[in-house]
């Protein structure tokens, strides 16, 4: 497998992928290179390339804008970066065509702008929340041990969707404080579990002005109720390098 390593399809941060990630990985074994892999999938709006097509000094992001095509490197990060089009393609191309807007109107520079700053993070690290009000509230505020203690029995109205593809990467082997962006925009409940739906949900709300307000919250993800076996023990969210509590602000007017 790439990089020397096989996901585990049958963790639960993999469920919305695992079926296409079974499949890519089957002709990844069967010798083709991951471009054609990720190709021999059904309907996805763009086409896998090998990097080598990306033109020296041409942007990523508006190559994809005016191509189509997606460059794309033998690595686990651009496997789960596939995986991420093929489950969620019309999110992708919002993101790709908000990209390309700034790189339009600024060009691309050594700093990027607080809109692409969230466009990069969104795709690279964020997840979806779908769960109950007081969850949320909980999330919030970072109120761990309600979140995870108190309200646990509420995680069974509640999934969360990872969609960054870094952050899957980085579940392959996974570790404590792994934290997603939660975005912090609830996923509606009449939805379902129908992730088709959820994907055009999502690309039709995600706009510039949205992202330049970085409107995410962060969750370690393997505080999720049936995500890690040892979160079964309350001591485990105990852990304030992990868990961390919300800041608070400090007012410089002392009587």
């Amino acid at each position: 497998m790439l990089d020397g390593v096989s996901p585990d399809w049958s963790k639960p941060w993999f469920a919305p992928v695992a079926a296409d990630g079974r499949s890519v990985q089957g002709h990844l074994i069967a010798g083709h290179a991951l471009p054609q892999a990720l190709g021999a999938l059904p309907a996805c709006p763009v086409r896998f390339v090998p990097q080598a097509d990306l033109p020296p000094g041409t942007a990523y992001e508006h190559f994809i804008f005016d191509t189509g095509c997606v460059p794309t490197r033998d690595n686990l990060h651009d496997f789960f970066n596939g995986l991420c089009w093929l489950r969620f393609p019309k999110t992708k191309q919002r993101l790709n065509g908000l990209q390309a807007a700034e790189i339009a109107a600024a060009g691309v520079r050594e700093v990027r702008g607080p809109v692409r700053d969230a466009l990069t993070l969104f795709d690279e690290n964020a997840a979806l929340l779908q769960a109950p009000e007081p969850l949320w509230d909980a999330l919030i505020e970072r109120d761990w041990q309600r979140l995870f203690v108190t309200l646990r029995p509420l995680w069974m109205h509640a999934r969360l969707v990872l969609f960054g593809h870094a952050l899957l990467e980085k579940l392959v082997t996974p570790y404590k404080s792994i934290t997603a962006h939660v975005l912090r925009e609830p996923v509606p409940m009449d939805l379902g579990d129908d992730l088709a739906a959820w994907d055009a949900w999502l690309a039709q709300g995600l706009s510039a002005p949205l992202l330049a307000t970085k409107p995410f919250t962060p969750l370690p993800v393997l505080g999720v109720p049936g995500w890690w076996p040892a979160n079964d023990d309350p001591a485990y969210y105990a852990d304030a390098g992990v868990f961390r509590p919300r800041r608070t602000s400090i007012s410089l007017d002392h009587p």
